[in-house]
């Protein structure tokens, strides 16, 4: 699922390509994308995009007249930039948002469809997206170690909560973790002052260092590779591998359909 650094560096494309563009159409390829019956799509059509950002994980095409699309992409939708109308591919599309500077096309692998469009109006539709979870950009060191304190859980879903902490998933929470050196299951309310310290500021670095290699990676074109799983991370997705530190397996722990990967020898004392 794209995570802070993705869905940044998304934003950022495409700011670039659709500021003050004008949204001419919606094509859904799927009905179950859209989630939502007010305001309907001719409603939004023909508004000016007046800005875009980041709820939590979602996606927000903000369009005149408070107006506004909120788009979760979940664990495998992707954008894609096309030239203006361009078709919806036959079986991954689920749906182009056509301005008229070009078109952006969502798609979404696999045979499970949970990506997710609503259309909204006002701040009152905006709300319900709002999970509440704390900024780590914008928030404090104490404020951090508050929401720490009141939250009795193991690191890894207190990381990983959208009431918790916005914009970070199954992925960075590995990397975070891994960085900090603290195991993903001791619990929230446990670690010391010292302790809380190293984690706010794991979770600053690891996300600032991500966001910059992507950018880095993206230059002046649009985001293509955007993937939980890439070679240069510590622990996640690299089961079995050499921890970059100590050369010990990563381990892995799997429960439903996520999987938590850390060292045992960095993370866990063995």
């Amino acid at each position: 699922m794209p995570e802070y650094p993705d869905i940044t560096v998304y934003l950022e494309a495409l700011s670039g390509r659709l500021g003050g563009a004008t949204l001419t159409g919606i094509r859904l390829g799927s009905p179950f994308l859209l989630r939502s019956v007010t305001p309907t799509i001719p409603e939004m059509v023909g508004r000016r995009l007046t800005g875009m950002r980041r709820l939590g994980k979602r996606l927000v095409f903000c369009l005149a007249d408070d107006y506004a699309l909120v788009l979760h992409l979940m664990i495998a939708g992707r954008l894609k930039w096309e030239r203006q109308g361009a078709p919806l591919p036959r079986k991954l599309g689920l749906a182009a948002f056509d301005f008229d500077v070009g078109s952006l096309v969502l798609t979404e692998a696999g045979s499970k469809r949970r990506a997710s469009l609503h259309l909204v109006h006002g701040n009152a539709g905006l709300a319900p997206f709002d999970r509440g979870g704390l900024e780590l950009f914008d928030a404090t060191l104490d404020q951090f170690a508050a929401v720490l304190a009141a939250n009795n859980h193991t690191l890894k879903r207190f990381l990983t909560d959208p009431r918790l902490i916005s914009g970070v998933g199954n992925a960075y929470s590995d990397e975070i973790l891994h960085h900090a050196r603290l195991s993903p299951l001791v619990l929230s309310s446990k670690l010391n002052a010292t302790q809380v310290a190293t984690l706010f500021d794991a979770c600053r670095h690891v996300l600032g260092e991500w966001t910059e290699r992507l950018r880095a990676e993206v230059g002046a074109g649009f985001p293509t590779k955007v993937t939980a799983f890439r070679e240069e991370m510590a622990v996640h997705g690299r089961y079995g591998k050499p921890c970059p530190v100590c050369q010990t397996p990563v381990q892995r722990i799997r429960y439903a359909d996520n999987e938590t990967n850390y060292c045992p020898t960095c993370q866990t004392a063995g």
